[in-house]
């Protein structure tokens, strides 16, 4: 029961955090911009600081005696879920953009802004390993799910060169991984006053996407979210068929205690931010992917506690 409410009151924050940036875009005190720059801050700033600061502090040969397991079960968890998602998206709608939207939201939860968060906050000690299991989740999304299932078919490329989906992968949270894997081999000792720098905005991450899914949802219809039946089927979906088959079947595999906390922690998650953050720059209608975003971030305030307790 201590979990229980420690996830509980963790993810009650986080949600707290969702209506602060909901009520600053309702009342107009943000400009119409806001969400765009603070996800350009969460994206070159804020996550690669947290990711840097993690690996640079746990990198070492001591540490690193379970990642071939994290990364061998996150590989084949997304071998097992990739057709999966693909089935069932096809079975949600017959309109082949929802599809690549519904075929994300299965496959891909919010591990980046909302799962960092949480396991910060409940499992410190794991953080590190955390990131290990999502780095095979992190590939995939930028060399494929990003190109092929969120950006719009019109701004992609037909056929991507291999030039082109490794300059995708250098994004600021791996180049920060590496660097910090680096410094964290090399037995560094970084300098005061840049540690606390790097503490300083890695403390910032979470309340920061927090306030970005806010602001993000004040500029959609409620109603028409609140109204919208496959929200909330694919949000059971993400929320809570997804972990409870895993959590069925882990009763058949000779997992670690910390793998098992990393994919709990992972399938747990909402719907990622991508289908809607992404869209919206290229001036894609994303009310739909809208909708559900606010039905499984108000679901997982409930379901993710309700998780933690049951394994």
């Amino acid at each position: 029961m201590i979990l229980f409410a420690s996830t509980l009151n963790q993810t009650a924050y986080l949600f707290t955090l969702i209506i602060v940036g909901y009520l600053l875009t309702k009342l107009r005190i943000l400009p119409e911009n806001s969400s765009a720059v603070l996800s350009k801050l969460e994206t070159w700033i804020f996550i690669p600081m947290m990711v840097f600061e993690s690996f640079s502090s746990n990198f070492a040969p001591s540490r690193l005696s379970g990642a071939k397991e994290l990364l061998l079960v996150s590989t084949c968890l997304i071998i097992v879920t990739l057709p999966i998602g693909f089935l069932v998206s096809r079975i949600m709608t017959k309109d082949s953009d929802m599809r690549k939207t519904y075929y994300y939201n299965f496959v891909f939860p919010n591990s980046g802004f909302m799962g960092y968060a949480v396991v910060k906050a409940l499992f410190p000690e794991l953080f590190f390993e955390f990131v290990l299991f999502c780095i095979p989740y992190s590939i995939i999304t930028y060399l494929w799910a990003i190109p092929a299932l969120i950006i719009p078919s019109e701004h992609t490329e037909s056929k991507p060169t291999i030039v082109s989906s490794l300059k995708s992968l250098c994004n600021p949270m791996f180049v920060a991984m590496i660097i910090g894997m680096l410094v964290g081999l090399s037995g560094i000792k970084l300098p005061v006053f840049f540690s606390t720098a790097v503490a300083a905005l890695s403390a910032s991450m979470s309340p920061i996407a927090m306030l970005i899914t806010g602001v993000i949802v004040g500029g959609i219809n409620l109603k028409r979210a609140f109204t919208d039946v496959k929200a909330y089927i694919t949000s059971i979906i993400r929320l809570i068929v997804i972990p409870l088959a895993f959590i069925m079947i882990s009763w058949l595999l000779p997992l670690s205690q910390t793998a098992y906390i990393c994919i709990i922690s992972f399938l747990a998650m909402p719907i990622g931010l991508n289908t809607i953050v992404i869209p919206s720059g290229y001036g894609k209608d994303t009310s739909k992917a809208a909708g559900m975003i606010v039905i499984s971030h108000l679901l997982g305030c409930i379901t993710i506690p309700l998780l933690f307790l049951l394994v």
